[in-house]
Protein backbone atom coordinates (compact mmCIF):
# COMPACT_ATOMS: atom_id res chain seq x y z
CA UNK A 1 0.00 0.00 0.00
CA UNK A 2 1.36 3.43 -0.98
CA UNK A 3 2.41 5.65 1.98
CA UNK A 4 1.36 3.04 4.54
CA UNK A 5 2.31 4.13 8.04
CA UNK A 6 1.30 0.97 9.82
CA UNK A 7 -1.46 -1.36 10.88
CA UNK A 8 -4.22 -0.90 13.40
CA UNK A 9 -4.99 -4.22 15.07
CA UNK A 10 -8.51 -4.34 16.51
CA UNK A 11 -9.37 -7.21 18.83
CA UNK A 12 -13.15 -7.67 18.78
CA UNK A 13 -13.53 -9.23 22.20
CA UNK A 14 -17.24 -9.72 22.78
CA UNK A 15 -20.79 -8.46 22.42
CA UNK A 16 -22.86 -7.65 25.50
CA UNK A 17 -26.66 -7.88 25.65
CA UNK A 18 -27.11 -7.71 21.89
CA UNK A 19 -30.58 -7.45 20.41
CA UNK A 20 -32.54 -10.61 19.58
CA UNK A 21 -33.31 -10.79 15.88
CA UNK A 22 -34.40 -14.42 15.65
CA UNK A 23 -37.09 -16.14 17.72
CA UNK A 24 -35.04 -16.46 20.93
CA UNK A 25 -31.55 -15.27 20.08
CA UNK A 26 -29.33 -14.01 17.25
CA UNK A 27 -26.39 -15.22 15.18
CA UNK A 28 -24.19 -12.10 15.42
CA UNK A 29 -21.09 -11.02 13.56
CA UNK A 30 -19.25 -7.70 13.31
CA UNK A 31 -18.12 -5.73 10.25
CA UNK A 32 -15.58 -2.94 10.71
CA UNK A 33 -14.97 -0.35 7.99
CA UNK A 34 -12.31 2.27 7.55
CA UNK A 35 -12.75 4.10 4.27
CA UNK A 36 -12.75 1.39 1.57
CA UNK A 37 -11.35 -1.30 3.90
CA UNK A 38 -13.74 -3.84 5.38
CA UNK A 39 -12.99 -6.65 7.85
CA UNK A 40 -15.38 -9.12 9.47
CA UNK A 41 -15.58 -11.51 12.43
CA UNK A 42 -16.96 -15.01 12.29
CA UNK A 43 -20.63 -15.68 13.11
CA UNK A 44 -21.42 -16.87 16.64
CA UNK A 45 -24.56 -19.01 16.56
CA UNK A 46 -27.53 -18.44 18.92
CA UNK A 47 -25.90 -15.98 21.30
CA UNK A 48 -26.70 -12.41 22.37
CA UNK A 49 -23.48 -12.30 24.46
CA UNK A 50 -21.01 -13.65 21.88
CA UNK A 51 -17.28 -14.09 22.52
CA UNK A 52 -15.43 -13.44 19.26
CA UNK A 53 -11.96 -12.68 20.62
CA UNK A 54 -10.76 -12.11 17.04
CA UNK A 55 -8.07 -9.79 15.77
CA UNK A 56 -8.90 -7.77 12.67
CA UNK A 57 -6.32 -5.57 10.96
CA UNK A 58 -6.70 -2.30 9.05
CA UNK A 59 -3.89 -0.49 7.22
CA UNK A 60 -3.38 3.19 7.99
CA UNK A 61 -1.93 5.49 5.35
CA UNK A 62 -2.89 9.08 6.15
CA UNK A 63 -3.28 10.06 9.82
CA UNK A 64 -4.44 13.71 9.39
CA UNK A 65 -7.29 12.76 7.04
CA UNK A 66 -8.25 9.41 8.50
CA UNK A 67 -12.02 8.83 8.64
CA UNK A 68 -13.86 7.49 11.67
CA UNK A 69 -14.03 3.72 12.03
CA UNK A 70 -17.54 2.34 11.57
CA UNK A 71 -18.58 -0.85 13.35
CA UNK A 72 -21.80 -2.67 12.46
CA UNK A 73 -23.29 -5.76 14.07
CA UNK A 74 -25.52 -8.09 12.03
CA UNK A 75 -27.57 -11.22 12.63
CA UNK A 76 -26.73 -13.89 10.04
CA UNK A 77 -29.78 -15.24 8.25
CA UNK A 78 -29.91 -18.08 5.74
CA UNK A 79 -32.82 -17.28 3.43
CA UNK A 80 -33.26 -13.52 3.95
CA UNK A 81 -30.89 -10.55 4.12
CA UNK A 82 -28.94 -10.33 7.39
CA UNK A 83 -30.67 -8.25 10.09
CA UNK A 84 -29.05 -5.10 11.45
CA UNK A 85 -28.23 -5.27 15.15
CA UNK A 86 -26.81 -1.77 15.62
CA UNK A 87 -23.79 0.30 14.75
CA UNK A 88 -21.15 2.49 16.36
CA UNK A 89 -18.29 4.65 15.23
CA UNK A 90 -15.13 5.96 16.80
CA UNK A 91 -12.26 8.28 15.98
CA UNK A 92 -8.80 6.71 16.14
CA UNK A 93 -6.92 10.01 15.79
CA UNK A 94 -6.45 10.42 19.58
CA UNK A 95 -5.01 6.88 19.71
CA UNK A 96 -2.69 7.50 16.76
CA UNK A 97 -1.60 10.87 18.20
CA UNK A 98 -0.39 9.02 21.31
CA UNK A 99 1.40 6.41 19.22
CA UNK A 100 3.21 9.18 17.32
CA UNK A 101 4.44 11.02 20.41
CA UNK A 102 5.06 8.00 22.66
CA UNK A 103 8.51 7.68 24.20
CA UNK A 104 8.44 4.24 25.89
CA UNK A 105 11.50 4.88 28.01
CA UNK A 106 9.50 7.51 29.97
CA UNK A 107 6.40 5.39 30.64
CA UNK A 108 5.80 2.69 33.23
CA UNK A 109 3.64 -0.39 32.63
CA UNK A 110 -0.09 0.26 33.04
CA UNK A 111 0.21 4.05 32.88
CA UNK A 112 -2.94 5.72 31.56
CA UNK A 113 -1.80 8.20 28.92
CA UNK A 114 -5.19 9.63 27.89
CA UNK A 115 -8.69 9.17 29.26
CA UNK A 116 -11.59 9.48 26.83
CA UNK A 117 -15.02 10.14 28.28
CA UNK A 118 -18.41 9.11 26.87
CA UNK A 119 -20.12 12.01 25.09
CA UNK A 120 -22.62 12.83 22.38
CA UNK A 121 -19.73 12.89 19.90
CA UNK A 122 -18.69 9.28 20.47
CA UNK A 123 -20.24 5.86 21.12
CA UNK A 124 -18.27 5.09 24.27
CA UNK A 125 -20.37 3.33 26.92
CA UNK A 126 -17.81 4.15 29.63
CA UNK A 127 -14.43 5.84 30.02
CA UNK A 128 -11.77 4.50 27.70
CA UNK A 129 -8.07 4.67 28.53
CA UNK A 130 -5.13 4.78 26.18
CA UNK A 131 -2.40 3.02 28.17
CA UNK A 132 1.11 1.62 27.93
CA UNK A 133 0.70 -2.16 28.26
CA UNK A 134 3.05 -5.02 27.40
CA UNK A 135 5.40 -2.72 25.53
CA UNK A 136 2.77 -1.06 23.36
CA UNK A 137 0.15 1.66 23.31
CA UNK A 138 -3.30 0.05 23.63
CA UNK A 139 -6.85 1.29 24.02
CA UNK A 140 -9.62 -0.76 25.55
CA UNK A 141 -13.17 0.39 24.83
CA UNK A 142 -16.83 -0.52 25.22
CA UNK A 143 -18.96 0.89 22.41
CA UNK A 144 -22.70 1.41 22.89
CA UNK A 145 -24.53 0.40 19.73
CA UNK A 146 -26.81 2.96 18.06
CA UNK A 147 -29.99 2.46 16.05
CA UNK A 148 -30.98 -0.55 18.14
CA UNK A 149 -32.74 -1.21 21.44
CA UNK A 150 -29.68 -2.54 23.30
CA UNK A 151 -26.14 -3.82 23.01
CA UNK A 152 -22.46 -3.04 23.42
CA UNK A 153 -19.27 -4.32 21.82
CA UNK A 154 -15.93 -4.58 23.63
CA UNK A 155 -12.75 -3.81 21.63
CA UNK A 156 -9.03 -3.45 22.20
CA UNK A 157 -6.79 -1.50 19.80
CA UNK A 158 -3.04 -1.65 19.26
CA UNK A 159 -0.63 -0.34 16.65
CA UNK A 160 1.92 -2.11 14.45
CA UNK A 161 4.18 0.30 12.56
CA UNK A 162 5.19 -0.14 8.94
CA UNK A 163 8.44 -1.90 9.95
CA UNK A 164 6.57 -4.55 11.95
CA UNK A 165 7.26 -3.31 15.49
CA UNK A 166 4.67 -1.77 17.77
CA UNK A 167 3.97 1.90 18.36
CA UNK A 168 6.29 3.90 16.14
CA UNK A 169 4.98 5.97 13.28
Amino acid sequence: MENMLGLLRIRVIRGINLAKRDLRSSDPYVIIRLGKQKVKTRVVKRNVNPEWNEELTLSIADVPNIPRIILRVYDKDTFTPDDKMGDAEFDIRPFLDEVIKMHPENVTEGTAIVTMHPSRENCLAEESYIVWEDGQVVQHMFLRLRNVECGEVELKLHWIDGSGSSNTL
